[in-house]
């Protein structure tokens, strides 16, 4: 039972907003000394006139101004139940005139349960989401928010928001020892109020931050959280999500990824040019996936960011769909849409670093919480940002959770992990001294791996099906394998060297590209080595680097027949698929946040040529077992020919997992027609030519083989038969055989 004796330098602490023990002077507390069976109650209301209590008899008990700083209180009869069992309120009576009702928090009890807070300390509550934040609930006949939040080192937190005029004074939360977490139910708010934690230092600073664990913001450049009731949305993508399991992360089904800047894939001329919503996307964005042929799309980080510039990758919200394009379930409502028209959702997610933002994680409660508090470990200097304390179990939670939030509420089907070799290296763009060895002396960040260890380990166990990937650009071992064989977890690794090596190569004058034939071939000595994804990004299209299309050496016409080229020699080399949008509609220019891709370029019958010629490609890779279903075992592929440098020309066979079905592929990435080029095949038969890059829909030329082949029996290449092919200049051909 709480007493209601509270001495005077208790009372001062709470009317002045510096007291850590709220709960122990306001609500309602029995007091002997006025009677048997007397409650006091006390109310701490800064801005109001006059309060008057609504006893649960509906009698009026005007109460006395206590404290000059609006400490009210007033004393009345429990009736025999307990002090918290009284159902009372409170009439407040502004100095303007102005008359309303209102619960009061601090008649609750505590909330938060001990296995919640032990899970959470413990570093392994997956669902910490569900706990903290902001909730909706009923306790008794009481609606209304439950606010919890981890500010282990803070002297005071408050909640704020237009409901208390943003008066810190007004709703000081329960501090939960030794947990570190602070809590309150505030009865009768409703979705979409604003809110934020005032939350007093150890040094006695004021801060005001936002919610880490807000399911929503309001829009930017506002940085409030906003209270938003969870499970309302009614999803229609059961039988993908039955069936999800099943798929195994698409290890052998084809997985061809369109990735996509929300803001500025289309935008809305007509009204000032704003970026498209989450039901807009889902009304353009996924016809356009589909009848392209991509199986997945994966968005730049969509979760809360406070600057636009920075693409999503410096976030605040983990748990919060950006407001930029709409509600929460505006968000779901885009991810059903693909769901139900086959098409999975992949999330660039950013656990690697976080923004300075004075209302984010930074110093949360006036101390390195989430970050640490040497910069030798603390700081990205590259990026200006902060750097997670992974060896800090209640930070292992925050992030394990959020992987299981998107992946779990938000039906993802996968997480791309940026910056992992950033997490992997304590000495990642750092000089000498400028950091600190792990315990053993080493450059490996040991807190870091655990942690990637313990992310891929929850996801794919508690989201079968689901996949992550790796952005890793190092050396690193074993990034793709699992982690009881002695790996990091994840499903795929993106392949930045093949990708940096073919764009090299691509980029140099066809007649010096004898020279460097082995930055083609290079990568087949560690294609299997890590499942990978082959990537032409964001990343490659800014900052100067030029457009896909303007990277390429030569005329126009050149130009576009070596991007079909190299986009053809991507779909025939084993590894998963993924292009950043406008590189399937060849944009000139580098890319801009700002504004909208280049859609009038398909005016121009060589853009529309070369979209064609993706969408080809795509719908051939998902239809052809042979180029998707052994990714990932050298049983998948063979060099028919990689040594032919001199004429620039590699072939090769793709295999599906019956060795009987085949493809053939050459690349010819020279200007030079290759009349009568003879390759060797398995075996006799027709071989139908199922993709040329140079035909005249594609904007070529129309040099080719009349549809397809005989192979005869000639041995070339340790094979028994061959073909003998016109290749076409700056040209990719894929051949099946249909006929033996």
């Amino acid at each position: 039972m709480r007493h209601a004796r509270a001495d005077e330098s208790a009372l001062e602490a709470v009317a002045a907003g510096v007291g850590d023990d709220p709960f122990s002077v306001l609500g309602p507390h029995a007091s002997p000394e006025a009677g048997e069976g007397a409650v006091v109650v006390r109310t701490i209301q800064p801005s109001i006139e006059r309060v008057d209590l609504i006893a649960p008899d509906g009698s009026i008990v005007p109460m006395t101004r206590r404290h000059p700083d609006g400490l009210f209180e007033a004393t009345l009869s429990s009736a025999g139940r307990a002090p918290r069992d009284l159902a009372y309120r409170f009439r407040l009576f502004t100095a303007a005139g102005g008359v309303r009702e209102i619960d009061d928090p601090y008649r609750f009890g505590r909330l938060v349960g001990d296995y919640d807070l032990h899970l959470f300390a413990e570093g392994t509550h997956e669902r910490a989401w569900d706990v903290l934040g902001a909730h909706r609930c009923v306790v008794g006949a009481t609606d209304g928010v439950h606010f919890a939040v981890w500010a282990p080192n803070a002297h005071r937190v408050s909640v704020l928001g237009d409901f208390n005029r943003w008066d810190g004074r007004t709703h000081p939360m329960r501090r939960l020892v030794p947990s570190g977490v602070w809590e309150i139910f505030v009865p009768d708010l409703a979705d979409g109020e604003r809110y934020k934690f005032e939350i007093r230092t150890p040094a006695g600073h004021l801060l005001q931050k936002a919610d880490p664990y807000a399911l929503r913001f309001e829009v930017p450049p506002g940085t409030a959280s906003v209270v938003w009731t969870e499970g309302g949305y009614r999803w229609r993508d059961a039988d993908w999500m039955r069936d999800r399991p099943s798929l195994q992360g698409w290890r052998d089904r084809p997985m061809s990824i369109y990735e996509l800047h929300a803001g500025s894939w289309r935008r809305v001329p007509e009204d000032g040019g704003r970026p498209l919503s989450y039901r807009e996307l889902a009304e353009t964005l996924v016809p356009y996936l589909r009848s392209m042929g991509y199986t997945h799309v994966e968005l730049m980080p969509v979760m809360e960011h406070p600057f636009s510039g920075s693409w999503g990758y410096q976030v605040v919200g983990f748990f919060a769909p950006t407001s930029r394009h709409g509600s929460p379930d505006d968000f779901r409502f885009f991810v059903d849409e693909c769901h139900r028209n086959g098409i999975g959702v992949i999330l660039d997610w950013v656990p690697g670093h976080f923004p300075r933002d004075a209302h984010g994680l930074a110093r949360f409660d006036g101390t390195a919480l989430y970050e640490h508090d040497d910069p030798r470990q603390g700081e990205h200097r590259d990026w200006g940002t902060l750097i997670f304390n992974y060896g800090r179990n209640e930070v292992r939670t925050f992030l394990v959770s959020s992987a299981m939030f998107w992946l779990d509420s938000c039906h993802i089907d996968g997480l791309r992990v940026d910056a992992v070799a950033s997490m992997l290296y304590l000495d990642y763009s750092r000089k000498d001294g400028e950091w600190v060895p792990n315990r053993f002396g080493g450059r490996e960040n040991l807190e870091a791996v655990e942690f990637l260890k313990q992310l891929n380990t929850v996801t794919h166990g508690r989201a079968p099906g689901s996949v992550t990937i790796a952005e890793e650009s190092t050396a690193w071992p074993a990034v793709s394998r699992p982690v009881h064989l002695g790996g990091l977890g994840f499903s795929y690794k993106w392949n930045m060297g093949w990708m940096h090596d073919m764009l090299r190569y691509m980029g140099r004058d066809p007649v010096y590209r004898r020279w460097e034939h082995d930055q083609i071939t290079f990568s087949m000595l560690y294609a299997f080595t890590e499942s990978f994804v082959l990537p032409f990004s964001h990343d490659e299209v800014v900052h100067g680097k030029g457009s896909m299309l303007d990277k390429m050496p030569g005329d126009v016409w050149q130009k576009l027949a070596s991007l079909r080229a190299l986009y053809g020699y991507m779909y025939a080399h084993p590894g998963k698929k993924l292009l950043f949008m406008g590189g399937e509609i060849g944009q000139w220019r580098e890319w801009n946040q700002d504004e909208s891709l280049d859609w009038h370029l398909l005016e121009d019958e060589r853009h529309r040529g070369l979209q064609q010629w993706v969408r080809d490609l795509n719908h051939v890779y998902r239809r052809e077992p042979a180029l998707h279903q052994v990714d990932f075992d050298g049983s998948g592929f063979a060099w028919i020919d990689c040594q032919d440098h001199e004429n620039s020309v590699v072939s090769l066979l793709r295999r599906a997992a019956n060795p009987d079905d085949f493809a053939v592929a050459l690349v010819n990435f020279t200007p030079v027609p290759r009349d009568a080029y003879r390759v060797g095949v398995p075996g006799a038969g027709w071989y139908e030519e199922v993709l040329n890059s140079d035909a005249a829909i594609y904007g070529g030329g129309n040099v080719g083989n009349g549809g397809g082949v005989h192979a005869e029996p000639i041995s070339a290449h340790g094979y028994p038969a061959s073909l003998s092919l016109a290749v076409p200049p700056l040209g990719f051909l894929l051949l099946k055989r249909r006929q033996v």
